[in-house]
């Protein structure tokens, strides 16, 4: 169904402004969409118009598992602001590797985690589960729920105390976790851990801390300072 066109702004219209050259169309049809109006000339006079999609913020989040300032940075800020905005507002990507170091072992790839073995082990966790999920806003619950509990590495499917359920049985129940099992036991958590060591080293300007924060596709100190004062004031300036 057209728009609806205010019958004061059909005469204003009418009455202000000739047909533009190229126009075809009857006055009263310049505000039915808005390909009409472009050919007519008169987008500024038709406010009923819908306006085009804005693309979304684009936030890549690049952090640690066990990187306190990464968990309090992903839970008490990102979290909040995914959950309040329309999701066409924000499309977050998250990329668990940090400061870790990749090497060679005798043909095998090997990583060493700034907080240690544990923190290699919820880093590929957490890239497995968003392997497995494939879908953010399943994903993104269990990562917050992991983030935010005690144990990053033991709250996605340990039942502990009974009958406290787990992350993934609270928010993905739908997820496999044997299959994110394999995953971070085979080669595909090692090569999601690889593309996630490639993706880290190839930041410009280089990550120098964690977390790490891209704005559309840009690093700057205060595109860094302004997320982690107010994400939702800087996402909604941002957004056009």
């Amino acid at each position: 169904m057209a728009p609806a066109v205010p019958l004061a702004v059909l005469a204003l219209v009418a009455l202000g402004l000739g047909a533009a050259p190229g126009c075809d169309y009857p006055a009263h049809r310049w505000c039915s969409s808005r390909d009409i109006a472009v050919a007519c000339q008169v987008e500024s006079r038709c406010p009923s118009l819908p306006r085009p999609a804005a693309a979304p913020v684009e936030l890549s989040l690049y952090y640690e598992s066990l990187c306190p300032a990464c968990r309090e940075f992903l839970v008490l800020k990102l979290f909040p602001t995914w959950l309040l905005l329309p999701e066409e507002m924000l499309n977050i990507t998250l990329v668990p590797y940090g400061n870790a170091q990749e090497r060679n072992v005798s043909g095998k790839l090997d990583f060493q985690c700034q907080h240690g073995p544990e923190e290699c082990l919820g880093n590929m966790m957490e890239a497995c589960l968003m392997h497995e999920a494939k879908n953010f806003s399943t994903y993104f619950p269990v990562i917050f729920c992991l983030e935010s509990g005690s144990s990053v590495t033991k709250n996605l499917e340990a039942v502990c105390p009974p009958p406290r359920p787990s992350c993934l049985q609270i928010y993905a129940p739908e997820v496999d976790s044997g299959r994110i099992s394999a995953c971070v036991q085979g080669d595909t958590g090692v090569a999601l851990m690889h593309h996630n060591a490639q993706v880290t080293e190839a930041l410009q300007p280089p990550h120098q801390y964690v977390p790490w924060i891209t704005i559309n596709g840009k690093h700057t100190d205060e595109l860094q300072a302004q997320a982690e004062a107010s994400l939702l004031g800087l996402v909604c300036h941002l957004y056009q």
